[in-house]
């Protein structure tokens, strides 16, 4: 069915977060800090990543990537609420509301399938250290990096053509502060199940197999970590595991409690999905440089050089 010919509905109508009304400003207030922060922390991380050649990496290659996702990720979807926050239009255009849904999704499962590589990255560094560099060769890292973001394109294109196909005749107010799949297909004029019952497929796959794969590597590491004789080669292996450790918990809950619930709840959703959306991507710069000595070191480096802080 042609896209065009089947939807009457030209624009939508950003409901924006249930119960705030009367709370914009404070919200603004809120809510652009963190943005700024996320897009000065990950940046933050790219140019260290890129000018320190000690970061030159598989595992900062990868967490080089991780900022440009979380970067683009928050940025699908805070500049829109920022703006009618501010009291701009919330009126958003079809066509942009297909780029956003398409653009978060992408984005999104970006992420399960860069967080993977990343624990096969660290499992090939702690079980096999002596052919780690054949394993994580330049070249298999780029193709895994392509890998995700092909991987990531296909999985978004299919959910972001089986909700559009559908009719949008009317009403046009999506319950929402973006355009995502449970609040479209409300909307629709036509039977959502095969839709409905796709991106839970889709999402709830993607979500398995990539926690099950690095369930696996984490399963390995820790068996590594325990035979390692000696106290601190255990601490060193476990230090560099912790922080995406605690990065893969931060981003597979907001995934279970939004997508996977059998009975979803609209605002628990929401909530959730603010926290997904504005301070995860803030979080992770905070997260590999707190723990990670090693880029603290570099970002040092770089500060004495600009200026910014005199040499200790």
């Amino acid at each position: 069915m042609d896209m065009k010919n089947s939807s009457v509905v030209t624009e939508f109508i950003l409901l924006g977060i249930p119960h705030t009304e009367g709370l914009e400003t404070i919200l603004f207030v809120l809510f652009l800090p963190f943005y700024v922060c996320t897009l000065l922390g990950n940046m933050s991380i790219l140019v260290v990543v890129i000018s320190s050649t000690r970061l030159h990496t598989p595992m900062y290659f990868f967490l080089g990537n991780l900022s440009v996702f979380d970067m683009g990720f928050s940025s699908v979807t805070c500049p829109k609420m920022l703006f009618y926050l501010m009291g701009l239009s919330r009126v958003i255009s079809y066509q942009d509301c297909v780029s956003q849904l398409f653009f978060f999704h992408f984005l999104g499962s970006i992420e399960c399938f860069l967080y993977t590589v990343m624990a096969y990255d660290r499992f090939a560094a702690i079980c096999y250290p002596l052919q780690y560099t054949v394993i994580m060769s330049s070249r298999i890292c780029v193709v895994l990096a392509v890998g995700t973001w092909l991987l990531g394109c296909i999985h978004s294109s299919i959910l972001t053509s089986l909700t559009f196909t559908l009719p949008y005749c009317g009403p046009n107010e999506v319950d929402h502060f973006f355009c995502d799949i449970p609040a479209l297909l409300p909307l629709a004029c036509a039977d959502t199940s095969l839709a409905q019952r796709v991106s839970f497929t889709n999402v709830g796959l993607v979500s398995l197999i990539c926690f099950l794969l690095i369930l696996v590597s984490y399963t390995r590491i820790t068996v590594s970590i325990l035979s390692i004789h000696t106290t601190e080669g255990r601490r060193r292996a476990f230090s560099t595991c912790s922080a995406h450790l605690i990065a893969i918990l931060c981003a597979y809950g907001p995934i279970i409690t939004v997508y996977l619930q059998p009975t979803p709840n609209p605002m628990l959703g929401t909530v959730v999905q603010i926290l997904m959306n504005v301070v995860g991507p803030m979080l992770n710069p905070l997260i590999y440089t707190l723990r990670n000595k090693e880029v603290k070191t570099a970002l040092k480096k770089i500060l004495h050089r600009t200026g910014h802080i005199p040499e200790s």
